[in-house]
């Protein structure tokens, strides 16, 4: 079933118009809706959204939650700021592979409006004005020239929400179609298997090697690829194995034409679960 993404400015509505949302597809549906969001983990925004490292865990954390909500048969509304364009691009690779509609509902505001709507929230529930700020500044507005940012639904504070646009975007359109990144194939060849194998412990090796000179904070450089390993922490055995494991059972169902490229995923495959 569908995804509804929310985007905007912190206080400029998302929540209200994703109960609006969810209650109007409970009442005229009969489907159950998710609401997926940063209440539904309880993080404490001010601490999250001023470290850019624990906001990049959330964020994950928040898109393996929507991922594990879409099913055939409830809508799933992912109610944060999603104001990072390859966020929500990620986003719109998740719905590809799912194979699910999805629309962007777009809360604009102006920050002055946002900063007002702060204020007026109980005290625990404020952002400090300097993340308003820093978010307003590094917010990165949807396109609907984009196609992960449409069909896209742009709400002033004023209006009322089009439900029956909203409702004919994720129940009246086919998904997008899948592409050779996102789409399920079967295993190419032995040889491919061969170096799967190869060189995915070569990898490992060589992240057990450097590390027993690096520190954190530095880049590992490992033979035969181009991506770094961003070392923030000390890995060990265990866990490089259990990350070799999970990557080697993703990649044989979604194997890659070019085997020069298996370092260089695997490499983002460790840095994107270390973080």
């Amino acid at each position: 079933m569908p995804l509804i993404i929310m985007c905007g400015f912190p206080c400029s509505g998302k929540t209200r118009r994703a109960v609006e949302l969810k209650e109007y597809f409970e009442q005229n549906t009969g489907k159950s809706v998710h609401i997926v969001g940063d209440r539904t983990l309880g993080i404490e925004k001010n601490a999250v959204y001023s470290d850019s490292q624990i906001e990049k865990k959330v964020r994950g954390s928040l898109r393996a939650e929507a991922e594990r909500r879409v099913n055939k048969e409830d809508i799933v509304i992912l109610d944060s700021l999603n104001y990072i364009k390859g966020y929500r691009y990620e986003l719109f690779c998740l719905i590809k592979h799912i194979q699910t509609p999805h629309c962007l509902v777009y809360c604009l505001t102006s920050a002055e409006v946002s900063s007002t709507w702060n204020t007026q929230r109980n005290a625990e529930e404020q952002y400090t004005q300097d993340i308003v700020d820093a978010l307003v500044l590094r917010f990165e507005p949807p396109d609907s020239r984009n196609r992960w940012d449409s069909p896209l639904f742009t709400i002033q504070k004023e209006d009322t929400l089009p439900f029956e646009a909203i409702s004919d975007a994720i129940f009246k359109r086919k998904p997008p179609p899948p592409n050779q990144s996102t789409q399920s194939q079967p295993l190419s060849s032995t040889n491919f298997l061969y170096e799967l194998d190869k060189v995915t412990q070569d990898v490992l090796m060589a992240i057990l090697n450097y590390q027993k000179t690096s520190v954190a904070g530095d880049f590992i450089a490992v033979p035969g690829a181009t991506e770094k390993i961003e070392l923030t922490r000390s890995l060990n055995m265990a866990e490089l194995r259990k990350l070799r494991r999970q990557f080697i059972s993703y990649t044989k169902m979604h194997p890659t034409e070019n085997i020069g490229h298996i370092a260089n995923m695997f490499i983002q495959y460790i840095n994107k679960s270390i973080h």
